[in-house]
């Protein structure tokens, strides 16, 4: 069983969508994904890119992803990485490839001085708490987030 974790490249992005729209299926969400193969590789590859991603491959198929981009911590004045989404396969779970994408984003942060790995997780999702929390992450209990979008959206910018 060969496992390789490397940089999303142009190429991936028709799988990168079909993982995007089965995490959608896990989360309970299966209709909610309106990225299209288009989008995605311009959100990744294009002239300005604004996120990034890691593949995992399993024996040269690819089995999983972690989708990041940067922010910035104005306590910290220094970026970090946020995790938008992680997924592998269900058919390729318990084979450590969730962890070594994670391992990858980790290297990642602290090769580039950045100070802060994070994400969020599901409330009801007691198999990636549990995961989460055995890699020494901790949640942030204190914090509700919040969101602005569709109609809302356009009302607060004023149209």
């Amino acid at each position: 069983m060969e496992r390789l974790i490397r940089p999303a490249v142009p190429a991936d992005v028709p799988v990168l969508l079909a993982l995007v729209h089965e995490l959608a299926a896990y989360e309970r969400e299966p209709d909610a994904v309106e990225t299209t193969e288009e989008m995605l590789h311009a959100a990744l590859f294009g002239p300005a890119p604004v996120a990034s991603c890691h593949v995992a491959q399993l024996d040269g198929a690819v089995v999983g992803m972690a989708l990041w981009y940067v922010t910035f911590s104005t306590w910290k004045g220094v970026p970090g990485l946020w995790l938008e989404d992680l997924f592998v396969r269900d058919s390729a779970r318990g084979t450590g490839l969730g962890r070594q994408l994670l391992q990858t984003l980790a290297a990642v942060c602290l090769e580039r001085g950045y100070a802060r790995f994070e994400w969020w997780v599901l409330d009801w999702n007691a198999p990636a708490l549990g995961f989460y929390a055995s890699l020494g992450a901790v949640p942030q209990d204190e914090w509700t987030v919040h969101r602005v979008d569709g109609d809302a959206l356009r009302e607060l910018a004023g149209g």
